[in-house]
C-alpha cells in the first residue's frame, strides 16, 4: 500500500479530493426538493465539488426559482445564502476548467439571481467568455449575448464582436431560436444592410420552427421594433403564430405583443379582438398589484365601458399598495383611456407626488403630460415638478435629455425658463437632430405665448432662440444627403413650427433626394406627404412611378399608405389608371385580411379620386364583412361651441330654429354641418318638428334618425347644405381643396343639394370680424343678396 502511494502520489491526491465518480452526487442533487437540501449537499461536499457538479448546482437552483410565485423575495434570500456565496467562490477558482456552455450558463443564472455586474465573479465570467467567444457554438453565443443585454451593454465592443461573428457565420446558422436571441441583442449596432440580411434569413428559417413557438415569434417582432422596420411579411407570419396559440398566451405575452404592435404601427383586428377577450377573462384572476397593473395597462385602452369601470374600481382599491413605477404605468394608461375618474386620478397623483424625487427625466415628462391631459390641478405638485426639472436641466449635458426636460417644463401651468436654461439649450443645438430641434421650438413657442400674456421681459431672448433653431434646422436639411436618414428625423415631426418654418425646405430636400425613393421607403414618404398636406406633384409622380415599377416588392398592406396622399390632396398622377389599377390588383388577394376600418378607408380614399374597383366594392358590401366592421365601430359625437354659434346665426338669418337643421345624416351616410330648404321664391321652408331648442344647445348631439332628407320637396324648392371647411380641407401650400371635401360636394350635388362650402379662413377673417358682417355673408351665400 505504501509502495502504491509512493508510485502514484498524484492519483492518491485526486482520490482524496474528488469522488471516484461525480454521478452519485449529481443524482443526490437532482433528488433535492428545495434549496435548503441542495445547499446542505454543497456544504458537505464543497471540498470535492467538480466543475460539472457546480454547473448542476446552479441549474437546479434556477429550476427551483422558476417555480416560485414571489420570485423577488426568494431571489434575495438565495443571493444572501452562505452556500450560494460558496458556489460563487468555488466557480471563481475553477473557472478555467468550466465547459463553454457551463461557463455561460453560470453567468446567466447568477444574473437571474440579481448578482451585480461589478461582482468579481460576474466580471471574471464575462472576461473568460470574451476570451473564448470565437469558438462558441450558436446556442452558447446567443445566451452570452442575452447576458450582455441584461447588463445594458448594447453598444459595447464586446457586443460589436458578437455582431461580427454573426455576420461572418450567418449563412451557416440554421437555428432560428438562437438567431432570434442574437438579433435582438445586436440590433442597436448593425447596419441597414445587415438588418436586411437578418430579415431575409429569418424568412428562410421561419418554416423550420414549430407553430407553437410564441417566444421566437415575439423576439422577431421585437427585433423589427428595435430596428424600426414594419416588415409586413414577417409581422403577418408572427401574428399567425400568436393567433394559433391564443389560448396559451399569458398576460405577459399579450401585454408585450400589444406594446410592440403599437410601436410598429401594425394593426391586427383579429389579434385585438382575441387580446381583449383573453384579458377580460383574466380580470378576476389577479389580486396582486404587480399583475393587475400590467392587466390594467394592457386591457384599459381596449376595454368597453363595463370592463373599464371594473378595472378602475379594482385599481382604486389597491392604490395604496402601488409602487412608484406601478403608479406611473397606471397614470399612463389612464391618459390613453382618456379617463375622467377624478378620485382615481387624485389617488395616483398623490403616489407620484410622494415619489417624484425617484423618477428619471423621461418619466417626469410622462407624468407632466398625463397630469396636464387629465386636467389634474395641484399647485404643490406642479411646483415640485418644476423644481426637479430645473435642477436636472442645470446638470444635464445630453441633448435628448435636455430636450425632454425643456419639453416638460414648457407644459407646466406657469412655464418659465431663465437665461441659464436658454444658454443650456443653445449649447447643444449643433448636436441636435430635426426631432430635437422641433421639440425645442414647440417648447419655446409655448413660452412666448405664455410670456406675451403676462408681458414677460424674456420674450426677446426666446425669439432669438427661435431664430437659431430655424438656422440649425435649415442647415441640417440642406446638408442632408441620405433619404433614409432624413426619414428617421422626419417621422415624428409635427406642430406649427415645423409647418411654418421647415415644411418648404423639407419638401425641397425630399425632391432633391427623390431618386432614392424605392419599394422599401415609398410608403413612408407617402405617409409623410399625407400628414403634411403639402401638394408636391414631383414627389407624388415619383411615388406613382416607383409603385408601378416595383409593385411586386411592396407588401399589399402598404397600398393604403401609398394611395392616401393622392386621395387627400386630390391629385391624379399622369399614369392614373395604371397606378391605381396596379395597386388594387396587388391588393386583391389580401382584401379579406385587411383591418375592416382600413378596408373601408381604402375604398373611401379611392372613391374621392372617382376610382371604384369592383373587387374592393364586393369585399366591402358583404354581410360577413359588415358584421366585422360593426363590431369595430363605436361612435358618439356632440356639437361644439363654434357650431352652436353658427347654428344660432343661421336660425336668425332664416327666421327661426325650425328653418335649419344641424348635423344631418343623408342617404349614403354623409353628415352635413347644416341644412335648410328654400322654396322657388327663395323663402325658407320650416321643418315639421325639432328635437333641439336653443336653450338646450350645449346638450345637443348629432342626429342619426332625421326623416326630412330624401322626402319630396315642393316644385321649384331646393335643399341647401352648408359646410364649414377648416384648414385641413385644403393643401397647406396652396388653397387647393383636398379630395375628401371635393368628393363630398359631388355626392351631395348628386343627391340634389346646392352645396355651400365656407372656408373657416374666410369666416374668421378681418372682413368678417363682426356679427353683422357674418350675417350678411350668410345671406349672400344662401339667398344671393347682401341684406335681407
Amino acid at each position: 500500500m505504501l509502495r502504491l502511494r509512493a508510485v502514484c502520489p498524484f492519483s492518491w491526491r485526486m482520490f482524496q479530493f474528488r469522488p471516484y465518480s461525480c454521478e452519485p452526487l449529481i443524482s443526490q442533487m437532482n433528488k433535492c426538493t428545495d434549496e435548503e437540501q441542495l445547499f446542505d449537499l454543497i456544504e458537505k461536499n464543497k471540498a470535492i465539488l467538480s466543475e460539472k457538479q457546480l454547473g448542476c448546482g446552479f441549474n437546479i437552483l434556477w429550476q427551483f426559482q422558476k417555480q416560485k410565485t414571489s420570485s423577488l423575495k426568494n431571489v434575495e434570500c438565495i443571493r444572501n445564502h452562505p452556500q450560494f456565496l460558496t458556489l460563487l467562490n468555488l466557480t471563481t477558482s475553477k473557472m478555467e476548467f468550466l465547459k463553454d456552455s457551463t461557463l455561460v450558463n453560470v453567468l446567466y443564472i447568477t444574473q437571474k439571481f440579481a448578482v451585480e455586474a461589478h461582482d468579481p465573479l460576474v466580471e471574471a465570467l464575462v472576461t473568460e467568455a470574451w476570451r473564448r467567444m470565437e469558438r462558441f457554438d450558436i446556442d452558447v453565443l446567443s445566451k452570452f449575448s442575452s447576458c450582455l443585454a441584461d447588463q445594458h451593454l448594447y453598444f459595447s465592443p464586446l457586443m460589436g464582436k458578437i455582431a461580427d461573428i454573426v455576420n461572418r457565420n450567418l449563412e451557416a446558422i440554421q437555428d432560428l431560436r438562437s438567431l432570434s436571441v442574437l438579433m435582438v441583442s445586436i440590433s442597436s449596432l448593425i447596419s441597414q444592410r445587415f438588418q436586411e440580411q437578418l430579415v431575409n434569413k429569418t424568412e428562410l428559417l421561419f418554416d423550420s420552427i414549430d407553430s407553437s413557438q410564441v417566444i421566437i415569434a415575439r423576439r422577431i417582432v421585437q427585433f423589427l421594433r428595435n430596428i424600426k422596420y414594419s416588415y409586413y411579411p414577417l409581422l403577418e407570419r408572427c401574428n399567425k403564430v400568436f393567433l394559433s396559440n391564443a389560448n396559451h398566451l399569458d398576460l405577459e405575452s399579450i401585454s408585450k405583443i400589444l406594446t410592440l404592435y403599437h410601436s410598429l404601427q401594425f394593426h391586427s383586428f383579429e389579434f385585438i379582438i382575441m387580446a381583449k377577450k383573453r384579458l377580460t377573462e383574466m380580470i378576476p384572476l389577479f389580486s396582486q398589484p404587480a399583475s393587475f397593473v400590467k392587466l390594467f395597462v394592457a386591457l384599459g385602452p381596449l376595454a368597453g365601458p363595463e370592463e373599464k369601470k371594473q378595472l378602475k374600481s379594482t385599481i382604486l382599491l389597491m392604490s395604496e399598495e402601488l409602487t412608484s413605477q406601478q403608479a406611473l404605468a397606471v397614470m399612463g394608461a389612464m391618459e390613453e383611456m382618456e379617463s375622467r375618474n377624478s378620485h382615481l386620478i387624485k389617488r395616483i397623483a398623490s403616489i407620484l407626488h410622494k415619489n417624484l424625487d425617484n423618477y428619471k427625466p423621461v418619466e417626469l415628462l410622462k407624468i407632466t403630460q398625463a397630469l396636464i391631459f387629465l386636467h389634474f390641478r395641484s399647485k404643490e405638485l406642479f411646483v415640485k415638478l418644476q423644481e426637479l426639472l430645473l435642477s436636472y436641466l442645470k446638470i444635464s449635458v445630453i441633448p435628448s435629455e435636455i430636450c425632454i426636460l425643456v419639453c416638460a417644463i414648457s407644459m407646466l401651468p406657469s412655464p418659465h425658463l431663465d437665461e441659464a436654461g436658454i444658454s443650456r439649450i443653445e449649447a447643444v443645438l449643433p448636436q441636435c437632430d430635426l426631432s430635437d430641434l422641433n421639440s425645442f421650438a414647440t417648447s419655446v413657442l409655448r413660452w412666448i405665448e405664455y410670456d406675451h400674456m403676462y408681458l414677460d421681459s424674456n420674450t426677446g431672448k426666446q425669439l432669438k432662440l427661435l431664430q437659431k433653431l430655424d438656422h440649425y434646422a435649415h442647415q441640417r436639411l440642406q446638408n442632408c444627403s441620405d433619404l433614409n436618414l432624413l426619414w428617421e428625423e422626419l417621422r415624428s415631426l409635427k406642430g406649427d413650427w415645423f409647418a411654418d418654418s421647415l415644411l418648404e425646405e423639407t419638401v425641397a430636400t425630399l425632391q432633391r433626394l427623390m431618386d432614392e425613393i424605392n419599394y422599401i421607403n415609398v410608403a413612408r414618404i407617402a405617409s409623410f406627404i399625407s400628414r403634411t398636406n403639402y401638394l408636391s406633384t414631383l414627389l407624388l409622380d415619383r411615388i406613382a412611378s416607383v409603385v408601378i415599377q416595383q409593385i411586386e416588392k411592396i407588401h399589399p398592406f402598404a397600398v393604403l399608405a401609398v394611395v392616401l396622399p393622392f386621395s387627400i390632396l386630390n391629385y391624379d398622377p399622369p399614369q392614373r389608371d395604371e397606378f391605381f389599377g396596379t395597386c388594387i390588383q396587388h391588393l386583391n388577394s389580401y382584401l379579406g385580411l385587411l383591418d375592416p376600418l382600413k378596408l373601408v378607408f381604402l375604398g373611401f380614399s379611392l372613391a374621392t379620386l372617382q376610382y371604384f374597383p369592383e373587387d374592393l366594392l364586393k369585399a366591402i358590401f358583404n354581410i360577413k364583412f359588415l358584421a366585422r366592421l360593426d363590431s369595430q365601430l363605436e361612435h358618439i359625437s356632440s356639437m361644439n361651441g363654434a357650431q352652436q354659434q353658427i347654428y344660432k346665426m343661421l336660425a336668425e338669418v332664416l327666421g327661426g330654429i325650425n328653418f335649419v337643421k344641424a348635423s344631418v345624416l343623408t342617404p349614403y351616410y354623409h353628415t352635413i354641418g347644416f341644412e335648410c330648404i328654400l322654396d322657388k321664391r327663395k323663402k325658407p321652408l320650416p321643418y315639421e318638428s325639432h328635437n333641439i331648442t336653443l336653450g338646450k344647445l350645449p346638450e345637443m348631439h348629432w342626429e342619426s334618425n332625421t326623416q326630412i332628407v330624401g322626402s319630396r320637396l315642393p316644385p321649384g324648392a331646393e335643399r341647401i347644405a352648408l359646410e364649414f371647411l377648416d384648414p385641413r380641407a385644403f393643401c397647406r401650400n396652396i388653397p387647393h381643396l383636398k379630395g375628401k371635401s371635393a368628393m363630398k360636394k359631388r355626392h351631395l350635388e348628386i343627391l340634389g343639394y346646392r352645396v355651400i362650402q365656407i372656408p373657416l379662413f374666410e369666416w374668421n377673417s378681418m372682413a368678417l370680424s363682426t356679427k353683422d358682417a357674418r350675417m350678411d355673408y350668410l345671406r349672400e351665400h344662401i339667398f344671393g343678396e347682401g341684406k335681407s
